[in-house]
């Protein structure tokens, strides 16, 4: 099973990002377009992991806290690897810098278990579409600039979770394996 470390999105934020994909949908055949309810903040892509793996993976992740909640800001838009030639369309995120402490935290605790390291620099996001051609990609940007500026609301967070992930037929079914309180709770 293919798993990961996540923050889920409140439904509020979830709804805003929904109503802005279908605005876009139709403007650009090129993407592929994730569904709403999927979203999520990765914190860490662990991949492929036997039961094992994922059980010392959950006592690990028990142990990882933040001294306060993390504060999130959805707004603005942008593309990876670049607006030329893009691979994946996104929405941005500001946060306080403890989601980066935490991110840092988990990568650090699960390369003891053996899971290798990102090798790429943690940036926050929310993937919106991936692009498997560029057809459209001209339309997109034209309705973007009738649609800005970007903000899609706020939200705090303060409990991760593990997800498994398998691809089905219409996309990836996400199935919560566990979850983890980061926050320690007041004496």
């Amino acid at each position: 099973m293919r798993v990961f470390v996540a923050i889920d999105l409140p439904e509020d934020v979830r709804r805003a990002l929904g109503e802005f994909i279908a605005k876009l949908e139709e403007t650009c055949r090129g993407a592929r377009w994730v569904r709403p309810e999927g979203m999520h903040i990765t914190l860490k892509f662990i991949g492929e992991a036997a039961n094992e793996t994922i059980e010392r993976t959950k006592v690990v992740l028990a142990g990882i806290h933040s001294p306060s909640p993390v504060a999130m800001r959805f707004r603005e838009v942008g593309y990876f690897p670049n607006a030329l030639h893009p691979r994946v369309f996104w929405a941005g995120m500001e946060t306080t810098p403890n989601l980066a402490e935490l991110a840092k935290g988990i990568e650090d605790r699960l390369e003891a278990l053996g899971i290798a390291p990102e090798n790429r620099p943690f940036r926050p996001h929310l993937t919106l579409a991936r692009f498997k051609s560029e057809d459209g990609l001209a339309q997109l940007r034209q309705a973007l600039d009738r649609l800005g500026p970007f903000e899609f609301g706020a939200a705090r967070a303060s409990q991760f979770h593990l997800y498994g992930s398998e691809l089905e037929r219409g996309g990836a079914k996400y199935t919560r394996l566990a979850s983890f309180d980061f926050v320690p709770a007041a004496p």
